[in-house]
């Protein structure tokens, strides 16, 4: 079949029936996305070519295997993704240099030159879905299918997990399965003085793998800004970039370097990650308004699997949403164990609800659960005794103020106060900036004006809202480290009684944190605000072998500050108890 502006692509089209009859539940992302596809049926600018796909698909089955050796069978989402990425083209007007017939000068002329329509293609499926392979296949194609001299990089987080991408690759040489393999191995490397016709013509070298042929080259590189910009790459494979804690748009200087290129393709595959308001949410936040129609951008392809809902983890029939392979890639005995281990280990459950089932939770929550971190009905502690907790290790960026309000039935009521400077603010990536217009709106935290924090403005403003709120502070715990001038304009103000300082470390955090730990799990942490709520949820504890416990600050200084200072108050509180009697 020839190129065709009405055609239904073939591999689309039995997805799209199969959904239709109920066959295969798919959640309302890949919903969007196969509006997407409808429309691109529909417009008469753009066309389908079903040979390309079919060429790939037959260069994966012949030629490459599995990383253990074993031939490799595309699966039907395979199909669906490459099919995305081959079957699209459209056309465009150049003005192209035509040499004149004698040999001398030439002119320009316009051509219509056709594209391949997408650039871009996320893939965001749950952990066991065999994205790596899927990268490996297109990796491979480009790198030996393509005639024209191409640089490819395969990155992920740590270069071993890239090499995820390159092993089948590397084994598919060693077995030559297929005829056009087997002629590209055959020889060695050694012959570098005889004749070319007995060298390897496709290797894998110390340089990644590389085609001798058309001197093209597959690298790893490492997830860093500084290592992927100013590339010519024609392919690029970003694995797992939701899975860690990356901090910069790695896909963005990707595509910089990669647009000097005609036909680049970027694609990036990942579970759904732990780790929020890096740059990755980002990303999401864009796909979103692209899977929506806010922003219109057919060069990109979104696969985003996920259930819709935390409620349809107990139900085995849609785990399907989240992992489209599941039963061919992964067991579903694997998923159901994991379901067992999140209910048994509550430690654990975040990261399974991401990795497995594509739900973003915030943060590792390692010490408080989910449910531990949701907040009360609204609550109101005016004029009630407290002790205030205060940790401004972080004077230049974020610093916190908890209120410990001990109430008659043993449980304690929490409020917050943190404040950060405009410099901070604006330099924000969108995602974390969207979190802080929520707690900004809700009063919980506060800008002040400038570059660093000047800790007078910020006791003169704490000591404004105390008075507002009639707290009658009675005890005040702080963290000494950048504390002085605050501490002791507290003391000169309020008196040296009751404020108690409280050193970090394993020794004097252990107890305290223990006896929240408890507190939290019956509810009897009465707090209201969601800025307490994103701090327990961010909130990890590292443990001895001894069985000792302190707040882990590292990457997490921003988002746990209110717990540290929830521990100081409580802290402060013990050691006066007398006076909230």
């Amino acid at each position: 079949m020839s190129l065709s502006n009405t055609a239904v692509p073939k591999y689309y089209g039995m997805f799209r029936d199969a959904v239709l009859r109920g066959e295969i539940p798919v959640c309302n992302k890949v919903v969007l996305e196969m509006h997407r596809i409808d429309d691109l049926i529909d417009n008469p600018n753009i066309y389908y070519d079903d040979e390309a796909v079919e060429g790939w698909i037959e260069f994966c089955e012949h030629e490459l295997v599995l990383t253990d050796g074993s031939d490799l069978i595309l699966l039907d989402s395979f199909k669906l993704w490459g099919e995305q990425v081959f079957g699209w083209y459209y056309y465009v007007e150049r003005s192209i240099y035509e040499p004149n017939a004698n040999g001398y000068g030439g002119h320009y002329v316009n051509k219509r030159i056709k594209k391949r329509l997408i650039n871009k293609q996320y893939i965001i499926l749950g952990r066991g879905g065999a994205k790596s392979m899927y990268d490996a296949a297109m990796q491979a194609y480009f790198n030996v299918v393509d005639t024209s001299t191409t640089h490819q990089i395969a990155t992920a987080p740590t270069m071993r997990q890239a090499d995820e991408v390159m092993s089948p690759i590397k084994t598919a040489i060693v077995r030559s399965r297929g005829p056009l393999f087997k002629f590209l191995t055959d020889g060695t490397l050694q012959n570098t003085t005889g004749s070319k016709m007995n060298r390897a013509k496709l290797a894998s070298t110390k340089k990644g793998i590389e085609n001798f042929l058309t001197n093209s080259l597959i690298e790893i590189r490492p997830m860093s800004v500084d290592k992927l910009q100013g590339l010519r790459v024609k392919l690029a494979t970003v694995d797992e970039w939701l899975s860690g804690d990356v901090r910069e748009d790695v896909v963005g200087a990707i595509e910089q370097g990669a647009s000097k290129v005609d036909d680049y393709l970027i694609i990036a595959t990942s579970s759904e990650g732990t780790v929020r308001n890096g740059s990755g949410d980002t990303i999401k936040m864009e796909l979103e308004d692209i899977l929506k129609g806010v922003y219109v951008n057919p060069h990109v392809s979104i696969w985003w699997y996920q259930l819709d809902s935390i409620d349809e983890v107990g139900e085995p029939e849609k785990w399907l949403k989240a992992n489209p392979n599941l039963g061919q890639t992964v067991t579903y005995e694997t998923y159901q164990l994991d379901v067992e281990r999140a209910e048994k280990a509550p430690a654990t459950r975040n990261d399974i609800l991401a990795k497995r089932f594509g739900i973003p939770m915030e943060g590792y929550t390692y010490y408080f659960t989910y449910e531990e971190t949701l907040p009360h009905r609204k609550c109101s502690f005016w004029q009630m005794p407290c002790s205030l907790g205060g940790d401004l290790s972080r004077g230049d960026d974020f610093c916190s103020f908890t209120f410990l309000f001990p109430l008659s039935n043993g449980s304690f009521g929490v409020k917050t106060r943190n404040y950060i400077s405009s410099r901070t603010l604006n330099k924000l990536p969108a995602a974390l900036r969207v979190k802080y217009d929520e707690f900004m709106q809700e009063g919980s935290l506060i800008v002040l004006d400038g570059t660093v924090l000047d800790m007078m403005v910020v006791y003169e403003d704490l000591d404004a809202y105390i008075s507002s709120c009639g707290y009658d502070v009675r005890s005040f715990g702080f963290d000494p480290y950048n504390a002085q001038e605050f501490v002791e304009r507290w003391q000169t103000e309020n008196g040296p009684f009751g404020v108690e300082k409280v050193i970090q470390g394993a020794k004097t955090e252990s107890v305290p944190l223990g006896e929240l730990k408890k507190l939290s799990e019956d509810r009897m942490l009465i707090f209201d605000e969601s800025l307490m709520m994103f701090a327990m949820g961010n909130c990890i504890v590292l443990e001895d072998t001894n069985g000792n416990r302190k707040l882990y600050k590292k990457r997490y200084e921003q988002k746990i500050d209110p717990v540290a200072a929830m521990m100081d108050a409580y802290v402060a509180y013990k050691h006066n108890r007398d006076a909230f009697e």
